[in-house]
């Protein structure tokens, strides 16, 4: 950790690159103040081949002036951009900056496209082409790597056109989900559940919750176990939304399927992320994406109006 709040990598980068820049200076000078030792003929007496000979001409002089002109323009660079440890240059130039100015600009180049949108409501952005297009694009780019190009999700991340919310369906849920994130835990249960048999008992009541494939004696005893799990899924099943707790009783397996997915989620436990866009995304592309996502489970609901 000293490594990373110590200054020892700032002056190693400041002496490498002046000690670089100075050897560079050292050999022109001394290239061009060296006397070879050559013949009346003006070559070495180096011979190649039979009749190669070394001549000793001196560098070309634009050759020479490229060398000067690249070591002078090193030192103006160094002396108005970082590059000598941590200073930071004379223009106060960073990549952070500049950055930031882009997208400053960027926002300001589209406000008036995002301004057309910014009384509407979810319902009526999405019956609008060109706000979906652009929530579409917007879900493209940040959000496709996980849920899908067409948002139906994967194991461990979410179905986004099925209608099941793991923390509500709502435009301002989906607003507040987009905005700060989500993070899901499901902490380790075998111990609260009890022995290893009692978690195969609890995983087969919960198959039994959404009419799955089960072993009915194996539920039956699984049922008096579940108890641990209802303070989060409720003694129903149904779950929470309050706390992100899966519905258990709609067939929808984020994480996997079957006796053994459910005795290993018992078992181990599930930490899950959703990341935060407030800061990637600005305020008006947060509003148009959340109308794009919520229309994906809601269009047909809303085209039927």
């Amino acid at each position: 950790m000293s490594d990373f709040t110590s200054n020892f990598w700032s002056v190693y980068v400041t002496v490498i690159t002046v000690v670089g820049i100075a050897a560079c200076l050292l050999l022109l000078w001394f290239s061009g103040k060296a006397k070879a030792m050559t013949s009346n003929d003006n070559t070495t007496g180096h011979i190649w081949d039979g009749d190669l000979r070394e001549m000793n001409n001196p560098l070309p002089r634009w050759w020479v002036w490229l060398f000067v002109i690249t070591i002078v323009f090193s030192a103006v660079y160094l002396a108005m951009y970082p590059g000598l440890g941590t200073s930071a240059g004379k223009l106060g130039w960073t990549s952070l900056g500049q950055h930031k100015a882009e997208m400053e600009k960027g926002e300001k180049d589209v406000a008036p496209l995002y301004a057309k949108f910014a009384g509407m409501t979810p319902e009526d952005m999405s019956k609008d082409p060109q706000a979906m297009g652009i929530g579409e694009r917007v879900f493209m780019n940040n959000c496709a790597q996980c849920h899908g190009s067409d948002a139906r999700g994967s194991k461990g991340f979410p179905n986004l056109t099925d209608g099941d919310w793991l923390h509500g369906g709502t435009p301002d849920k989906i607003k507040e989900t987009i905005t700060k994130g989500r993070i899901g835990n499901m902490p380790p249960m075998a111990a609260a559940v009890g022995t290893p048999d009692d978690v195969k008992n609890v995983a087969h009541y919960v198959l039994s919750l959404s009419g799955s494939p089960h072993d009915s004696l194996r539920a039956s005893l699984g049922k008096a176990k579940f108890g641990a799990c209802a303070a989060c899924h409720g003694m129903d099943g149904k779950g929470n939304q309050a706390l992100g707790a899966p519905n258990l009783t709609d067939d929808i397996w984020l994480h996997g399927y079957g006796e053994n997915a459910i005795v290993a989620m018992i078992n181990n436990g599930k930490v899950n992320q959703m990341p935060a866009q407030e800061g990637k995304l600005s305020e008006s592309q947060i509003q148009v994406l959340t109308s794009y996502v919520w229309s994906l489970s809601n269009g047909a609901k809303v085209a039927a109006k």
